[in-house]
């Protein structure tokens, strides 16, 4: 009769007691990278006497590759942002707070637009990190006059939903970190009281049903349209709401970021 291998069972169970004492370290990391992310966003919504800002964040895994914030300026202009690293996971996350802890050292200054992303692409450019890159919007709205400069840096959009209907914003620049010297233009946008500015990160319109079609820009459309007059919170509910329902039985494939500006000058 041979012998029990007491030893390699020993063994067995030591490395099986390591391997889920390091899950359960790896599953508490992940909670206290997600604490440290959702600290990194607004606390809720913004309202001035002449604009309200919201947001929804839904992040694709524990932790995610979008970020957002919005904020007052020194002058009483609001500011606000919106970003989307390539890739999922930690690692995207790690990068977001880098982009996230550059931009708060520029944008509240009242810098242009454009010239913030500059400096972002600069000082990205300095560390050297790669192959990831973080798609990037930046805009500032003048409450006195209803004049919204906004610059791109490879994302789609905004939206803007107003009483004329809806326009998608088409801007051009490229996501900062690819190339040296990158430069990034301001654009005007005059706003009329009761307009919304919706910033979208792709993972709305890209998400799939189980035929692999994307929910696309199109059903965002109709989405907000028949909403034009609803607070902006329901606009954001059912427009997340709707996606839901488009990719029913499917995993979420991205994160998921919108926010909603509505300018309401007193």
């Amino acid at each position: 009769m041979a012998e029990f291998p007491f030893a390699q069972f020993m063994v067995t169970i030591a490395n099986a007691t390591t391997l889920s004492a390091l899950e359960s370290q790896r599953e508490q990391e992940l909670a206290e990278a997600r604490a440290i992310q959702i600290g990194m966003l607004p606390e809720g919504e913004l309202r001035t006497g002449d604009a309200t800002v919201c947001y929804e964040f839904q992040p694709f895994y524990e932790v995610g590759g979008d970020f957002l914030d919005y904020f007052t300026l020194p002058d009483g202009a609001i500011g606000i942002y919106l970003g989307d690293v390539t890739g999922k996971g930690l690692p995207a996350a790690l990068y977001a707070a880098l982009a996230v802890g550059t931009l708060r050292g520029v944008h509240k200054t009242g810098t242009p637009p454009g010239s913030v992303l500059s400096v972002l692409n600069r000082r990205v450019m300095l560390r050297g990190v790669s192959p990831r890159y973080a798609a990037v919007q930046y805009a500032n709205l003048d409450p006195r006059t209803g004049i919204l400069r906004i610059a791109s840096a490879g994302m789609a959009g905004p939206v803007i939903l107003s009483a004329h209907g809806y326009r998608e914003l088409e801007l051009r620049g490229i996501p900062p970190g690819m190339f040296p010297g990158t430069e990034y233009e301001s654009e005007s946008v005059q706003l009329e009281r009761g307009d919304s500015v919706i910033f979208l990160s792709d993972g709305f319109s890209e998400s799939q049903d189980s035929r692999g079609e994307l929910f696309g820009m199109e059903r965002v459309r109709r989405v907000c349209e028949s909403l034009r007059k609803k607070a902006p919170e329901e606009i954001l509910a059912r427009l997340t709401e709707a996606v839901g329902e488009h990719a029913y039985g499917q995993l979420q494939q991205d994160d998921r970021t919108a926010a909603i500006l509505r300018y309401l000058p007193n």
